[in-house]
């Protein structure tokens, strides 16, 4: 009884809790609270009122007008929540840069500048997005309404969505009003806040890893439902083109919504770094974006040429083959973007490991500059000699142009492009930036290659989940393009079984209806499934992985020509089965 009570009460106050947090977030809008009332909520009211009106008065077929008041509660319901989803959405984008932000403030606290200038400093930062906007929000407090430092971090504490950064801001402004430095605080700190980046981190996985398991269940389902649409028209009589297209499209919808779900759940990690003065000098990298999609765009204009009967086309290609399998004409116009996925998965596999490089090279600079009392390029003339992997050639080169007298922002500056790493840029210029202003190089290089460890080593955790994701999506794209497809087959030699079968005392047209079917449409319908699940599987991967979109080629190509040799065995193979 204890128990039966229990949940109802626990119900209750979750209930109760997600309204205070709801009511709570219409304060934390750009808006205020009467604003959004008038311009958001009251015409979603209006419009949701519209829709019941609609269902009620017009005299359109029932099954248009019962899903109309739905659409209009969606809105109403969106519009109201929606305070709710925007501050989660910056309390992720707080705890997705975390990390750099506090590694920034602890490098510029270890300088010789004042402690504003550092939140100053930190707030023309665009690229940190919503924490820049929060320590701006602080620097305004001091400036504009005379409030101490210690007071104006204090305040904003109260008001940051993320746990994370409010008990960061609650703890800076406890020990300055204390007297404490803010140098020794942030050294001290570094600790738990990779903790914490690293609770969040570990958690988005995991919910990934949950997510997963969901998205294989709902794509199994939609599997069954297709390949049901495929079927049973055939003992209904009901038209199958009009169920397959309704059945795909929610397969699509579904797919749609489980990677914006993912995408949203993810962790805020990139790889590349292209900044986009300079991007169009990676002549490589371009090359190859140009021969996959020059390539693709060529093949299809040479297989439509064939098909209008102006050339070879891919009959002629494939001369040995009696009657070329309709989905050779999907698999081979995406071939070349394969080599556009390779070249930049290579370029992107040698960014990891100057990554994993970086943190002894930036240690051994750091501990080299302060024990010597040396310039930059004293100190790597020495190590340049040591061997840093895939960053040695970097190193040689930004030694180099040090010694060409080269001002050291430019020269660290190409460095940075050179290595195309996000987080090599990042942390470089933060040591640039802290040893110029007179901060102990050994502490800064000791800082930067423990965060930058740390970081290295979640990725290893996230590479693995998007292993195991590879897995499951190659796996389901065999096994629903294997039962698309034996669904068609079925389908196919029952229509021509029907067509053959003279039985006067039996009406088979009772029992079997194969008018209705257009098999060469259908299959055009299953062949454009197994694009699109090629297409978002791939973007899916790279979304988990954290790697440039560009390389997400390799699993497209892959994938599509996965499902459409696994269609081409399938229809084969059952159909000689079935024949016997």
């Amino acid at each position: 009884m204890a128990t039966q009570t229990e949940q109802p009460t626990d119900r209750l106050d979750t209930l109760l809790s997600f309204t205070a947090e709801l009511l709570a977030s219409y304060d934390k809008l750009e808006m205020s609270r009467k604003r959004y009332l008038l311009t958001i909520l009251l015409p979603a009211f209006v419009f949701f009122l519209g829709t019941i009106g609609g269902a009620i008065l017009l005299t359109i077929p029932i099954l248009i007008r019962l899903p109309l008041p739905m659409l209009g509660l969606l809105i109403l319901g969106s519009a109201v929540i929606y305070p709710k989803i925007y501050v989660s959405q910056r309390k992720i984008q707080i705890e997705n840069q975390f990390h750099l932000v506090m590694t920034h403030m602890t490098v510029l606290s270890m300088t010789n500048i004042d402690r504003m200038e550092v939140f100053r400093t930190l707030a023309k930062e665009e690229e940190y997005g919503v924490l820049a906007e929060e320590m701006g929000r602080v620097v305004h407090l001091v400036d504009t309404w005379n409030q101490s430092l210690d007071e104006a971090c204090r305040r904003r504490a109260k008001e940051v969505p993320s746990k994370a950064l409010s008990d960061f801001l609650e703890r800076l402004g406890y020990i300055m009003s204390a007297g404490q430095e803010m140098k020794d605080f942030m050294i001290n700190e570094q600790d738990i806040m990779m903790e914490q980046y690293s609770t969040v981190y570990e958690g988005a996985l995991d919910n990934i890893e949950v997510m997963k398991d969901l998205y294989m269940s709902m794509i199994l389902s939609m599997t069954f439902a297709l390949v049901f649409a495929i079927v049973l028209p055939i003992l209904s009589g009901i038209n199958p083109t009009l169920t397959v297209v309704g059945v795909i499209v929610m397969f699509m919808f579904v797919q749609l919504g489980f990677f914006f779900i993912i995408r949203t759940m993810s962790p805020y990690d990139p790889v590349w770094y292209f900044p986009e003065a300079r991007f169009v000098e990676n002549r490589k990298l371009w090359g190859s974006l140009a021969f996959g999609g020059v390539g693709s765009m060529l093949l299809v204009f040479f297989m439509g040429f064939g098909f209008l009967g102006i050339g070879p086309g891919v009959d002629g290609l494939l001369f040995f083959i009696e009657t070329v399998p309709l989905p050779v004409y999907i698999a081979f116009p995406v071939a070349p973007l394969l080599v556009t996925g390779i070249v930049l998965r290579n370029e992107e596999q040698t960014i990891h490991k100057r990554d994993d490089q970086f943190p002894n090279f930036i240690r051994s600079l750091g501990s080299a500059e302060h024990a010597k009392q040396a310039t930059t390029s004293a100190v790597l003339e020495t190590l340049r000699t040591k061997d840093f992997g895939a960053l040695t050639p970097n190193i040689n080169r930004l030694y180099r142009r040090l010694g060409m007298r080269l001002d050291p922002h430019q020269a660290w500056s190409e460095f940075s492009i050179e290595c195309r790493s996000y987080l090599i840029q990042k942390f470089s210029e933060m040591f640039l930036v802290g040893r110029q202003m007179g901060g102990n190089t050994k502490l800064l290089g000791e800082v930067i290659s423990s965060n930058m460890n740390k970081v290295n080593q979640l990725r290893t955790q996230r590479k693995q989940a998007t292993t195991t994701l590879i897995g499951l999506l190659y796996g389901i794209t065999a096994a629903a393009t294997f039962a698309f497809f034996i669904g068609l087959e079925v389908v196919n030699i029952l229509a021509d079984f029907s067509t053959e079968l003279d039985v006067e005392q039996f009406d088979v047209g009772s029992i079997i209806h194969p008018d209705p079917y257009n098999i060469p449409l259908i299959e055009y319908l299953l062949l454009l499934v197994i694009l699109f699940n090629a297409a978002l599987s791939a973007v899916m991967i790279r979304t988990i992985d954290g790697g440039n979109k560009a390389t997400a080629y390799i699993h497209f190509v892959m994938l599509t020509w996965l499902g459409c040799l696994v269609a081409i065995f399938t229809r084969e193979v059952v159909s000689v089965i079935l024949a016997i």
